[in-house]
């Protein structure tokens, strides 16, 4: 039976709007907003940051430590805010967020900047991991849908603004200010959580935290990240084949009793929440690839300027926040084939970037990337919704908090993965047009698989 959330026919985007919700909108909107931006803002600086600190064999690692350093706080986010109380545990979150964009801000080397970016993905996680479990503690179950809609939007126009900022800093040789504007974004977030967040007695600890399973997946994660740098190509593949086994491996340790990191049934792909959270987790690992390597492709391959790459990156979000807003409006009974369409046009998308980009007119990658967004506007939102509506009570919050978790754990592994095949491919130490032209169908294409996986998880969902 397809889960509907109560009320949803009475549910209007004005209801968001009252004088006691919006404020809390806004708050929630603001930290995804710090968590979605800052990693595209990252991607497109990250050719001129190198350029100045060195390390290119570390590209990839910017992306891919930084949401290592999210996924194990958004991981327990749930949990955290259960001991803590909601409103200490935002605070807290915004903190370590700050004190890591002010290193990256500094940084004399890429070491630090990377140390930066734990800290910045640490508290980056556990915003966006208190906000969804803010959610279900601070609004109607009937606004949920509208509210998720907004969300993609975030996500949406993050990706829009995200590379423009970037290459706005990166085109006048001032890449650490890219980092101070979203410290002091980070100080308002702290404001405004002081301020709306009401004070609750924390509620007593149900299970201790997962300590096992975030092992497990962060080793896991290290292990495909050290594929990117790794010298050879046969360590490169011997580690991200143990990386992947690794992931594999933390599924079954979230089995075990005190060690419930995700819902019980996140495990299970042929349930109505396993198919939700596969399908995240395999679309983000397959379109990783697009924000770790696209803007420096193009910088490359057509030679664009950082701004005008960070444009033309954005074309995905123009699909995104567009189909977003429209999906958001419709009936429970048309959204298992809005998920199935979504799965099915992110799929294609990828595989045109595989056929199109640095090899047809610039034209052509830049449609592939709005449609590529285009499938994640309609169907980001609805698979929320119905992992929601199909989690007990119990999971409610385990279960809200591991939405934001299961994407991070997907972009990390997709951005280590991308780092990976690069180095695979020879991109970590040749990066020249000749190279670039020759490699990038297949640096592309090798996500294609993962992105089919994602569209079959899906049609499981979309079946309810």
């Amino acid at each position: 039976m397809t889960p509907q959330v109560a009320g949803e026919a009475e549910a209007r985007w004005s209801d968001l709007m009252t004088p006691a919700l919006a404020p809390r909108a806004a708050l929630i909107l603001l930290g995804v907003w710090l968590n979605a931006a800052d990693a595209l803002v990252s991607v497109t600086i990250m050719p001129t940051l190198v350029r100045e600190l060195g390390g290119a064999a570390y590209y990839g690692w910017a992306v891919a430590i930084y949401l290592t350093g999210g996924i194990l706080a958004g991981a327990s986010s749930g949990q955290i805010s259960r001991r803590l109380g909601l409103r200490p545990a935002m605070m807290l979150a915004a903190a370590a967020y700050v004190l890591g964009c002010a290193m990256s801000a500094v940084a004399p080397s890429i070491y630090v900047f990377l140390i930066g970016r734990v800290f910045q993905g640490v508290g980056g996680g556990w915003v966006v991991g208190f906000c969804y479990v803010a959610i279900s503690n601070m609004f109607p179950e009937r606004l949920w849908s509208r509210l998720f809609g907004a969300l993609s939007g975030v996500w949406g126009v993050a990706s829009v603004i995200g590379p423009a900022i970037g290459g706005a800093f990166a085109n006048g040789g001032h890449w650490r200010g890219a980092f101070w504007l979203f410290a002091g974004q980070g100080v308002l977030f702290t404001l405004a959580v002081a301020l709306l967040v009401a004070r609750v007695r924390p509620a007593e600890a149900q299970r201790p935290l997962a300590w096992r399973t975030l092992a497990v997946l962060a080793g896991a994660i290290a292990l495909i990240a050290a594929a990117d740098v790794a010298p050879g190509a046969a360590s490169a593949a011997v580690l991200l084949a143990l990386g992947s086994a690794g992931i594999l491996i933390a599924a079954r340790v979230n089995l075990r009793p005190g060690e419930r990191l995700l819902p019980r049934d996140a495990a299970r792909p042929l349930t109505v929440v396993g198919a939700g959270y596969a399908m995240i987790f395999a679309l983000e690992v397959a379109t990783q690839v697009y924000n770790v390597y696209e803007a420096a492709i193009l910088q490359v391959a057509y030679r664009v300027t950082p701004l005008v790459a960070g444009y033309i990156v954005c074309a995905l979000a123009v699909g995104w926040t567009g189909a977003a807003f429209a999906v958001a409006s419709q009936p429970v009974r048309r959204h298992g084939a809005f998920i199935a369409a979504g799965g099915a046009i992110v799929t294609l998308g990828v595989v045109l970037l595989a056929l199109t980009l640095a090899r047809a007119p610039i034209i052509w990658p830049i449609l592939a990337g709005a449609v590529t967004g285009l499938g994640f506007g309609l169907c980001w939102s609805l698979i929320t919704q119905r992992i929601l509506g199909a989690l007990s009570d119990e999971d409610q919050a385990i279960g809200a908090g591991a939405i934001p978790t299961t994407q991070l754990i997907g972009g990390a592994a997709g951005a280590a993965a991308a780092g990976a095949v690069a180095n695979l491919l020879g991109l970590s130490h040749d990066f020249s047009l000749a190279h670039v032209l020759a490699v990038t169908p297949w640096l592309f294409g090798a996500f294609v698989p993962v992105a089919l996986l994602g569209w079959l998880a899906a049609l499981r969902l979309a079946r309810g």
